[in-house]
């Protein structure tokens, strides 16, 4: 099976609100991106947003440019259910992110929350951090949440990898420099508790 129907089936099967990676609101992000300083006008993208409420909570803070990319149309059709008329305000892309060409240097802000973990193959990570040095303005602002060292080795079936905030910083390299590092302790729909490692980086305006 390929990822996509992987992730369409779940999001066809299943509430958004059942999934394990759900969160009501999605605190510590909004918490970075509050960090990073950026104004309302700022570009935004949301890689693996999905059905994510992350996008709510940003359009009620007034941010006004704003792009959810995910690989499952189901996830997105879930959003922009949720969100009603507001969903014309944001940009949708249903795309696989180490395949899709984004916009040179379009984006203030790239968050990831959970997709990168899944990049188990190098050349996909490579491809990944590639999008994001062509996409991110110089001097843009990048967070990335992985599980964290002690946290799940697999998700929805599917293997993950592990970071510590070292770990992770390495796979973007030195065009990125580590801002902040936070760990959260995420309760899933069912109880149980996950370990999660997120990364704040600026990239170098050069």
């Amino acid at each position: 099976m390929q990822a996509k129907d992987h992730w369409d089936r779940i999001y066809r099967t299943k509430p958004a609100d059942a999934v394990s990676w759900f969160q009501e609101h999605a605190e510590r992000s909004l918490d970075l991106i509050r960090a990073t300083g950026v104004d309302k006008h700022a570009a935004i993208i949301d890689i693996g947003g999905g059905a994510s409420t992350l996008v709510d909570d940003l359009l009620a803070r007034g941010f006004e440019n704003l792009t959810v990319l995910d690989l499952s149309g189901a996830a997105l059709a879930a959003a922009r259910r949720r969100l009603g008329e507001r969903a014309s305000a944001v940009q949708w892309a249903e795309a696989d992110i180490t395949k899709v060409s984004l916009p040179v240097h379009a984006y203030d802000v790239w968050h990831d929350r959970a997709v990168f973990h899944f990049l188990t193959a190098a050349e996909d990570r490579a491809a990944y951090v590639k999008a994001v040095l062509d996409a991110v303005k110089p001097g843009g602002h990048v967070i990335v949440a992985t599980f964290a060292e002690n946290g799940p080795t697999q998700c929805s079936g599917l293997p993950v990898r592990r970071y510590s905030a070292e770990d992770l910083h390495a796979e973007f390299g030195d065009s990125f420099s580590l801002i902040r590092q936070v760990k959260e302790a995420h309760h899933t729909p069912t109880g149980a508790v996950q370990q999660f490692l997120y990364c704040y980086c600026r990239k170098s305006v050069s």
